[in-house]
């Protein structure tokens, strides 16, 4: 297949692009840049240029493919309402352009959608698009286009890592850095679901190559990882001290990364591990934490 892949030259699509090729796949990747374009071809990509804030550049990537895998956003999240605004722009314009066809359209959105309610796990089979998260405008916009006759499945992420970069975790590490203190809410026992950023490209890849119109895969290698334990490994490789953060302080202190900081959100995989025959490998979420303390530590010796 010729897929267009958004996001192709981030964290995920620089690993989804050659997972696609190795199994014989052409890709078109977008980029914003003459520098993005290079890197696409050193992976074997073609490319193709546009922007998030222009869907129409990217409806006009996916005329000309067999399928769509939509991996990009704006990960600015002090704009995060207005990104996931954004999103569904996207999505809608995607879905103008290959509502009618076969031509199959994966969206991304996070596994926190499939939650019931505060501290449910999260199951492909819900959605729930009233959950306080605002990435539900994403799943919203792609029921939307499914109604429009757009063959569409959503494929929700976990925090996604390797020994570099560890989704919203990320931006926990560099804001327990800066206020020198690497805190949790409560008593730490709030989940977070992962998974190693290899397996996830080869669950875009296996969700694309066995796509189901209307389903909802779950790339979670790892069920729920106890903030307090990813507390205590980072706390460790800053040298700061780890405390724990009665709620009503939460806002105060985490500033945006208090909408997620004090969630519960495990999600299982099971159904997407059935039906997919997806089974993760890559090392778990604290292994890469530890590897990255490690790193630190032999930099500082």
């Amino acid at each position: 297949m010729r897929v267009f892949v958004t996001g192709a030259t981030g964290f995920i699509g620089s690993r989804i692009v050659p997972e696609l090729i190795g199994a014989g796949h052409e890709v078109v990747g977008l980029t914003r840049s003459e520098e993005g374009a290079r890197q696409l071809a050193s992976l074997g990509a073609a490319s193709h240029h546009g922007t998030l804030d222009d869907p129409q550049s990217l409806a006009r990537g996916a005329d000309e493919a067999d399928a769509v895998i939509h991996a990009a956003f704006d990960h600015d999240f002090s704009r995060y309402v207005e990104n996931c605004e954004k999103d569904a722009r996207v999505i809608e314009a995607l879905g103008a352009v290959l509502a009618g066809t076969d031509r199959p359209l994966l969206v991304t959105s996070g596994t926190a959608m499939g939650s019931a309610g505060p501290g449910e796990t999260a199951v492909e089979q819900v959605a729930n698009l009233e959950h306080s998260i605002p990435r539900a405008a994403s799943e919203q916009a792609a029921a939307e286009v499914a109604d429009k006759g757009v063959s569409v499945a959503v494929v929700r992420l976990p925090q996604v890592h390797d020994a570099v970069k560890q989704g919203l975790i990320t931006f926990y590490i560099e804001h327990a850095r800066e206020k020198g203190v690497c805190a949790y809410v409560g008593d730490g026992g709030g989940r977070w679901c992962a998974a190693h950023v290899d397996d996830v490209a080869r669950l875009y890849r296996l969700a694309l190559e066995r796509h189901e119109s209307g389903a909802r895969w779950h790339a979670a290698a790892e069920e729920g990882v106890p903030m307090r334990e990813i507390a205590a490994v980072i706390g460790a490789a800053l040298r700061v001290p780890i405390r724990s953060l009665p709620p009503e302080e939460a806002s105060a202190h985490f500033g945006w990364l208090s909408i997620f900081a004090g969630l519960d959100m495990p999600a299982s995989s099971a159904w997407t591990r059935e039906r997919l025959g997806w089974r993760p490998t890559g090392p778990s979420l604290l292994d890469d934490l530890q590897a990255m303390r490690d790193a630190g530590a032999a930099a500082r010796s």
